[in-house]
């Protein structure tokens, strides 16, 4: 008796010959590991902040005082409201707020109001382009001949870890490199094998359908790994990128790159299904990368972008992928943390797949 045909077997033959024609593939490395390595290193040499600077007002402050009022007016000035002191704590350590102020009436009256600000070392940058804008804010206000002297300043400072430009450009990199692998590299090599008429040769085998999927699946998904091992360690030791609990952090985002990859191959599958030729594939997964890219926060914060364009934003899978691997990487969350931003990304590869199921051809 003959040994039953064994598909295991079958997937990782084909896993392994998938992975070394991927390694052999110019697009695939340009892709995967030099286009985000570009970036990562102009942005890691460059370093710098960006123009926008968060202030929160503390719980309690008043609000009708013409510091407030001078501060709103100011376009570089994000004035945060309506958050209790605990979140602000929290997000003055993390960096994610620059500042906050609390101003209070003088129960002496002159000067007519007392402001406490509160810097932190997690934004530097960002925090003495604050203080030089409050300073000369300060200056006018104390210098008008209507009031002698409006407010009397205190500074201080609420240590917390330093974030880099470096801690928000990789993530956002690392997320761009998935989404290009997934995409391109799945819409090409299946539209390849159809149009060659290879997987019709499968056929004529014992070799299962899942079994072609899964081998390529594996090969790609083994591929963007070690593309992301080089990334977060050249970051790391190169450029200082936060790894709050080591190799901890590293398994983490690793398991999140694999979700991340696992979801974008489903848009692959989509643009392989639905491509008439092999010349059509690049305009149709551009529809579906370059959006992304420019809009899932690779390069900057969604806050930044008008109110009317963060919907679509906060609506992309890239978004979340971005926003767990800031978190998990800077913040030191777990996967459980970020399950809001896993349970999306799983809804949009359910959704994903089940048009993949419908559009895909074998032949």
């Amino acid at each position: 008796m003959s040994k039953p045909y064994n598909n295991t077997k079958a997937t990782l033959a084909l896993a392994k010959a998938s992975f070394r024609s991927i390694m052999r593939s110019p697009s695939a490395v340009v892709f995967t590991l030099a286009f985000p390595l570009v970036f990562i290193l102009v942005f890691g040499f460059l370093g710098g902040g960006g123009v926008k600077v968060d202030l929160a007002i503390a719980p309690g402050s008043d609000l009708q005082n013409p510091i407030i009022k001078s501060l709103e007016d100011i376009s570089m000035v994000h004035i945060i409201k309506d958050k209790d002191a605990v979140y602000i704590k929290t997000e003055l350590e993390k960096g994610h707020i620059d500042a906050v102020i609390d101003v209070q009436k003088n129960p002496a009256v002159k000067p007519a109001y007392l402001a406490d600000i509160k810097y932190t070392s997690a934004s530097l940058d960002k925090g003495n382009i604050l203080k030089s804008v409050i300073h000369n804010l300060m200056y006018t206000l104390n210098t008008k001949d209507v009031m002698p002297t409006v407010a009397q300043l205190n500074e201080s400072t609420v240590q917390g870890r330093i974030y880099r430009t470096i801690d928000f450009i990789l993530p956002g990199q690392l997320g761009f490199s998935l989404l290009s692998t997934g995409v391109f590299g799945t819409a090409f090599v299946f539209f390849s094998l159809r149009q060659t008429l290879v997987i019709k040769r499968f056929f004529a085998t014992p070799v299962r359908k899942s079994s072609i999927v899964f081998g390529e699946g594996i090969a790609r998904i083994g591929f963007a790994l070690l593309g992301a091992v080089f990334i977060i360690l050249l970051g790391h030791f190169c450029f200082h990128f936060t790894l709050i609990n080591g190799a901890v952090t590293v398994l983490n985002m690793l398991l999140l790159a694999i979700i991340g990859l696992i979801v974008f191959m489903g848009f692959g599958f989509v643009v392989s299904g639905i491509a008439k030729s092999e010349s059509t594939i690049p305009p149709i997964a551009n529809i579906i990368t370059l959006p992304q890219f420019l809009l899932s926060g690779t390069f900057f914060s969604i806050d930044a972008f008008p109110t009317w364009l963060q919907p679509i934003s906060r609506a992309l899978p890239l978004t979340y992928l971005n926003d767990a691997m800031r978190k998990v990487a800077f913040e030191g969350a777990g996967l459980w943390d970020v399950k809001h931003q896993i349970l999306i990304m799983v809804i949009w590869g359910i959704g994903i797949y089940a048009v993949a199921v419908k559009v895909f051809k074998w032949e």
